[in-house]
């Protein structure tokens, strides 16, 4: 009965590794196992408990309804666990355990880094994973401790700590575009310029440039023949005089300040809503989170 049980825990633990990787290539290297071993372990799984727990292509794994509700039910208890044996380490003085964090290249950058060297420079034996996506991510269900997004992006039933100020964005080009193209004075003017865009992956769609100016909120999405899905190549390709980019504000200061890049509609850019970091309001946050937490929020 013992030595099932524990086979049982091995392999419910591969599982939730496999569906909160979504690869068995990334799950085995994880574990410590071949790829082949790995998916026997989840077909041994499946066929003691009847039901298909994970659906495969050549390009993804996915969890079944019945996998998805596996994953809450044992994934608090397998989460609890981990979290009880951390706080054990931690009266050792050597707090330990690993993170994962989904946040966005800027907060990334400027915010969780910084953190995160500090903490590990202390905590040697914490590791942290930091995954930079701009789509709204399901913390509970891809099993992320916490996000970093912008105040107003975090879910009511999340618990959100605000861990960077009120910032600022800008439209840029360079000198050499302005050459070209009369500098735009509102919004609306942007639609004869060509504009460097950031690809949404939620929507598949183009990211509208969102201004606000007396009481007045509108969003415009400068047409151009760019489109990036990172902070810093819209950068090189609005230093290269491609077209205008909309981008946080600190991101291009030197620049600005050293002329390489010419700011626009400066008076149409309010500030942002600082970033937050958020995390489940129902489960008990890991001691290594909570160092980190207080880290951040120390920073503001």
């Amino acid at each position: 009965m013992v030595l099932i049980m524990r086979d049982t825990v091995t392999d419910l633990i591969a599982f939730l590794t496999v569906a909160r990787e979504r690869s068995f290539t990334k799950a085995a290297a994880q574990l410590g196992v071949s790829q082949p071993a790995l998916s026997r372990t989840i077909r041994k799984l499946e066929a003691r408990l009847g039901v298909r727990l994970l659906t495969r292509s050549t390009r993804s794994v996915a969890p079944t309804d019945a996998g998805e509700r596996l994953i809450e039910t044992i994934g608090p208890h397998f989460d609890g666990i981990e979290t009880g044996l951390n706080e054990i380490r931690e009266l050792s003085g050597k707090p330990a355990g690993s993170l994962r964090i989904t946040s966005v290249e800027h907060a990334s950058t400027v915010i969780l880094a910084p953190g995160v060297c500090k903490l590990m420079l202390d905590y040697p034996d914490i590791s942290v994973e930091i995954s930079n996506d701009y789509q709204l991510v399901d913390i509970v269900a891809q099993r992320y401790d916490a996000g970093i997004r912008l105040g107003e992006q975090v879910a009511k039933d999340m618990i959100g700590v605000r861990v960077g100020p009120d910032f600022r964005m800008a439209v840029v080009g360079t000198p050499s575009y302005f050459k070209r193209r009369a500098k735009p004075l509102t919004p609306h003017d942007l639609t004869t310029h060509t504009g460097i865009n950031l690809r949404l992956p939620t929507s598949g769609g183009l990211w509208s440039w969102p201004f606000a100016k007396d009481g007045r909120e509108i969003r415009v999405r400068a047409e151009g023949h760019v489109v990036c899905n990172t902070l810093p190549l819209m950068l090189d390709f609005a230093l290269a005089g491609v077209g205008l980019a909309h981008v946080p504000e600190d991101v291009v200061q030197a620049d600005m300040e050293q002329g390489r890049l010419i700011r626009v509609l400066d008076d149409w850019c309010p500030p942002v809503t600082g970033y937050h970091i958020y995390y489940p309001s129902r489960r008990q946050p890991k001691p290594a989170f909570r160092l980190l937490l207080d880290i951040l929020r120390s920073g503001v």
